[in-house]
């Protein structure tokens, strides 16, 4: 049941996970269990509820409440008891610090991470990420894997948490869409397990490990080394500095997108629509 509650003023204990708390704290209100997070625009929440996301709360402008908001209250389980707290355009860019896009967030709770190496078992291509600190490359990067056939991403643990407000906008929803994890146990608890064990691991599981880096050994994207592999894991580097070399050594291939115009490199969550397209399976 939806309950729309008028904001009468912004000291509301209710609206501290909008106005007080930040991403990181979010992450841990709940802990043992999982913590929340925000989703804004109702196409995006509307994508994480298909995803299985349950809602906590809605905040919502007036004026997208009246319009009905885009379908995103009917599409809320019957069974819950959600709070929609409502509020005039100013009155919600003095609370939350920014403009609502689309006028409306909601809080959500997580759900408990899949073991990554059950990941691997419905995909034959997946994105690696390591240390990718960014939450807007973050955020595109699922967006190309939704749209250009990777089937999974995980992450290393130094990578900037894909429901992070900023990368579930940037990604248009696509991080409730394209399975994805982190690269240790479940819950976060084991040690981690990049570079290694895990890239044996995917070797044993019959993936070709590809990564994305410029040194003296890489071969273009469209080499035919590269070509009609089965399964493949694109492994992808952190801003800047790219992957380790330790990371380097343990792939199979490494592999460069070809540059002209005096360009060496491009932004990795540019390098990543690239190198999806054409390492895509056939």
């Amino acid at each position: 049941m939806i309950r729309i509650e008028k904001i009468e003023s912004l000291d509301m204990p209710a609206l501290s996970v909008y106005r007080n708390l930040s991403e990181t704290e979010l992450y841990h209100i709940n802990e043992p269990a999982p913590g929340l997070f925000i989703a804004e625009s109702p196409k995006v929440i509307r994508r994480a509820m298909e995803a299985g996301y349950e809602p906590v709360s809605f905040l919502m402008e007036e004026q997208q409440y009246r319009r009905g908001a885009e379908g995103v209250l009917d599409a809320v389980p019957v069974h819950l008891d959600l709070p929609v707290y409502v509020a005039g355009e100013d009155v919600l860019r003095a609370l939350t610090g920014f403009p609502l896009t689309r006028g409306c967030l909601c809080a959500m709770r997580r759900g408990q991470l899949p073991h990554w190496e059950e990941i691997l078992e419905n995909t034959d291509r997946i994105c690696i990420l390591e240390n990718v600190m960014n939450p807007t490359n973050v955020g595109a990067i699922f967006r190309s894997a939704a749209a250009l056939g990777m089937g999974a991403v995980l992450l290393t643990r130094g990578c900037s948490d894909p429901l992070y407000r900023r990368a579930i906008r940037v990604s248009m929803g696509t991080v409730f869409q394209v399975p994805w994890t982190f690269l240790d146990g479940v819950g976060g608890s084991a040690a981690p397990n990049w570079p290694v064990p895990a890239i044996d691991k995917l070797r044993e599981r019959g993936f070709m490990t590809v990564a994305m880096a410029l040194t003296d050994r890489s071969v273009p994207i469209d080499d035919p080394v590269l070509a009609h592999a089965d399964k493949m894991a694109v492994i992808m580097g952190t801003e800047g500095e790219g992957l380790s070399e330790k990371t380097i050594a343990l792939c199979d291939h490494t592999a460069r997108i070809p540059m002209s115009g005096g360009v060496d490199s491009l932004n990795v969550a540019a390098a990543s629509a690239v190198a999806f397209w054409q390492l895509r399976a056939d």
